[in-house]
């Protein structure tokens, strides 16, 4: 037996009340034990730490950061804080073009654009507030576009229980752009669709049209 510890899922960190708490805890001494590391990185790349524009860059990095992965303390119940009503509208509501910032897990750069959320309610319909914010908890973490699509629409079927949901994300990855391959206009795009938006056509093409402008398709 050794004593390794067996590394987690990314789906799972951060995905109940009581580790959302734990990561608060772990993290709220962290910005002095971050700083330390920035301070090393800038001499490791060639710089001078102690010269006047660099004495207050590892703290400010160190803050930027905690900042940037601040999903990782957020619950998503105090998120939704209780925003879902019973409601009879059955037919889908859609979020265009919510703002995402996000940091890639591979390059620790960042990748940013538009998410495009959609539902069909099943009697119950949650505050048009929280979706934004839903993006927010999970973009806010170290992330691949894939996961963090998947995610959001996860995290809306568990809240709600609707007949389905649709997830749309569009975002330009630094990571391509400034680094590697420096391909400047390459957009990737993801999508996750549960319940009705897999199953059924019209629901599915319908939620292409409104999030692509009467566009078909995602090109």
């Amino acid at each position: 037996m050794t004593g390794t510890k067996t590394p987690r899922c990314a789906e799972t960190i951060g995905a109940t009340r009581e580790d959302c708490a734990e990561l608060a805890d772990r993290r709220a001494d962290a910005a002095e034990r971050y700083a330390a590391l920035v301070r090393g990185q800038l001499g490791l790349v060639g710089e001078d730490p102690a010269r006047e524009g660099l004495l207050r860059t590892p703290q400010r990095v160190a803050d930027a950061m905690l900042w940037l992965t601040r999903g990782y303390e957020t619950c998503l119940d105090d998120v939704i804080n209780g925003a879902v009503f019973e409601e009879t509208h059955e037919s889908m509501i859609v979020v265009r073009d919510i703002e995402i910032y996000s940091m890639c897990e591979h390059h620790m750069l960042p990748f940013f654009g538009r998410a495009h959320v959609a539902y069909v309610p099943d009697g119950r319909i949650i505050g048009l507030s929280k979706i934004p914010r839903i993006v927010d908890v999970f973009a806010r973490r170290l992330q691949v576009q894939e996961r963090l699509t998947d995610q959001v629409a996860d995290a809306i079927m568990s809240a709600l229980h609707p007949q389905g949901v649709g997830v749309v994300i569009e975002a330009f990855h630094l990571c391509m752009m400034m680094r590697g391959v420096e391909k400047q206009n390459s957009k990737t795009v993801t999508s996750a669709l549960r319940g009705v938006f897999r199953e059924d056509f019209k629901t599915r093409d319908e939620f292409l049209r409104l999030v692509h402008g009467g566009q078909h398709g995602l090109g």
